[in-house]
């Protein structure tokens, strides 16, 4: 049994994820801004704590973390707000993981985008600009940190169902669905070959296990 943390406990792809832990064992705590969420999270088998990312410093998210055996990061501001996508995707994710090796919590799984970098070529105009900025410049901060990182670069999000198999050689986003997420997330905090690696998917014809195998 591990006791996880789980930010951005009310987006899809936690709400999927929140109950395949909990199936296995897991103690979850779920983190979520708004109160009127907690009957939907809770309804997952997790605990609910209510509290702001985009505005709690590193010593208060340390105090959420600490007790704690990983961190999971599926939050996001969202899109469509510039200045908010920076300060929840990049600097709240950021201080997050500043808590975690402030209180020794090692484990820490990023949920990014397929092929999040730098040079990810989106023009400044398109309004995908400010989330790949953000996202990039927090995972490559979780990767010069001293915990053990794994970033999950899913392709585009869908609704349907979870195959179980997935695709982690492609070169080229596709698609993938939450529930596919879902059940990597939960894989790769069960497979220490994933600590320090990037990986990048697409629904697939793999089963997940050995797809993310090293």
């Amino acid at each position: 049994m591990a006791k996880i943390i789980l930010f951005g406990g009310h987006g899809r792809v936690a709400l999927l994820l929140a109950p395949l832990l909990v199936e296995r064992g897991d103690e979850v705590t779920a983190v979520i801004r708004n109160p009127d969420h907690v009957t939907d999270v809770e309804s997952t088998g997790a605990r609910a704590c209510v509290a702001d990312v985009e505005t709690l410093g590193v010593p208060d998210l340390a105090h959420l973390i600490d007790g704690h055996d990983a961190v999971v990061w599926s939050a996001g501001a969202g899109g469509g707000n510039p200045a908010r996508t920076r300060a929840v995707d990049q600097e709240a994710a950021i201080r997050t993981m500043q808590a975690a090796e402030q209180v020794g919590v090692k484990r820490y799984v990023m949920v990014s985008y397929f092929n999040s970098s730098p040079a990810h070529g989106v023009p400044p105009e398109e309004p995908f600009f400010h989330y790949a900025e953000a996202k990039a410049a927090a995972d490559g901060f979780l990767r010069s940190s001293n915990v053990d990182w794994t970033i999950l670069g899913p392709s585009g999000l869908t609704l349907e169902p979870a195959s179980g198999t997935i695709d982690t050689r492609a070169s080229t986003s596709g698609l993938v669905s939450r529930g596919n997420v879902a059940l990597t997330v939960a894989a790769v905090l069960n497979d220490n070959t994933t600590v320090h690696r990037t990986i990048n998917f697409n629904d697939g014809t793999v089963p997940i296990a050995e797809a993310i195998g090293a």
